[in-house]
This record gives structure tokens, sequence and C-alpha cells, in this order.
């Protein structure tokens, strides 16, 4: 049945999408589904988000923002640190291994190309932030080409095959590597490494996607063009 009409709004489509892709999964989820929620026809909805990977890429910006925020509230060592860094992939890392839906969200944001641009351009932001002083000559470049090589890094532990090393195992070998493309030495490595594996990281990531689309139901219009403004 229809909740809504021709008054939708950009952001009504984003918090219907938003819902359907946590509750039923980004690949069973299609924008004729969303359309039909919304009363409206596909023209609608994709005058406004000409295809799924659009509207995807929209929910990723929001969520990498809303995720780091999150855990920074929940890790009080987290704020603009190394270690944040560590336990947000320790999350996306976590969630995928216990919630298939989870899962296939964050593996769709990491092979379409629209997402993963936007993925790598924060975590770019976030990379000359953390790990300046481990690369004090870095041009923009070499950051560039690092989170080329870290969203790999990112995607595989998160791609768990029957020959997968354990969740725990992954975590710390992404971790470790991700540190050594940024030059970190080995004592900083070793000491966020067992931070990470003191928390539980597992509920920690148990409802962000929930909490996520709880998020984006109270957000306004406002908001949301500060966002992407």
């Amino acid at each position: 049945m229809s909740r809504r009409h021709l008054n939708t709004t950009k952001l009504e489509i984003i918090q219907v999408a938003t819902e359907m892709f946590v509750n039923n999964g980004y690949s069973n989820t299609s924008i004729k589904a969303i359309a039909d929620e919304l009363g409206l026809s596909t023209g609608h909805v994709t005058f406004y988000f000409p295809t799924k990977e659009h509207l995807l890429a929209v929910l990723v910006e929001m969520l990498c923002g809303f995720q780091w925020s999150e855990l920074r509230h929940n890790v009080e060592e987290g704020k603009t640190s190394l270690f944040a860094i560590c336990i947000e992939l320790a999350v996306m890392v976590s969630t995928c291994e216990t919630n298939e839906i989870a899962k296939d969200f964050y593996r769709a944001a990491y092979t379409h190309s629209i997402p993963l641009d936007i993925i790598r351009k924060n975590d770019i932001e976030r990379a000359k932030i953390v790990f300046s002083e481990y690369c004090p000559d870095w041009t923009d470049e070499d950051f560039r080409i690092a989170e080329t090589l870290v969203s790999g890094v990112e995607y595989s532990s998160m791609a768990k095959t029957d020959n997968s090393p354990s969740l725990e195992n992954r975590i710390i070998g992404a971790i470790n590597n991700i540190m050594t493309i940024y030059n970190v030495p080995e004592e900083v490595k070793k000491i966020n490494i067992n931070k990470i594996l003191s928390l539980d990281f597992v509920n920690l990531g148990k409802n962000m996607l929930n909490e996520f689309s709880e998020y984006v139901k109270i957000i306004n219009e406002q908001t949301l063009e500060e966002m992407f403004n």
C-alpha cells in the first residue's frame, strides 16, 4: 500500500530506500519496488536518482558520516585517531560476518563505481589527518594511490569464502596491511591491534545499519541539503 503521493520529496525517497535496503537487502530491492512503496511511477524516482547505484551512493555518503560519528561516541579513544579507523574496519567486517543483508549492502558499496568513489574520497580526507605524521612528504596523489589499495583490503576482508581465515584473523590482517601502507611503526600497529582485540567489536556493529535507518527517518530536508552542500 502506498504511503506517499506526488508531493514526495527526494528525502522521502532516501528514507524509504534506506528502510528497504536495510530490511530486504540492496540486491533484493528495485527502483520499482521503492516507487511502488511511495505510490509513484518509476520515472518519478529516477528523476531524482537515475539508477539504484546513484541512490546507494547517497546512502553510502550519509552512512560514512554516521558510522564515524557513532563509533567515536561509543569508543572513548576514537576521536579522529588511528584507533577510530581500526575499529571502524573491525565493525564493518564483523557486521558482514553476522548479517547477510549488511554484507550485501557493504559489498554493493565497494563494487559499484559511484559509491566506491565516495568511500575513497571520505577515507582520503581521514587518512590525511590520521596518517600524515607517518607520511610527512606524501602528496594528494600518494594518498589517492594508498586509498585505492586500502579499499581493496577492506573489501577482501568483508568478502568471506569457505577458505577465508577466521573473522579475528581477517580483521588483524586487514588492519596490519592498512597500517603498513601508511608506514605506521610496528609498535604502534601492535598497540592498536591489541586494543581492537580487547573490544566487543561484533556487538558494536551488530545494529549499525538498523541505527542508521532510524537516523535517516528523523532527518529533515534542511539537514539533507547541509550534508551535500
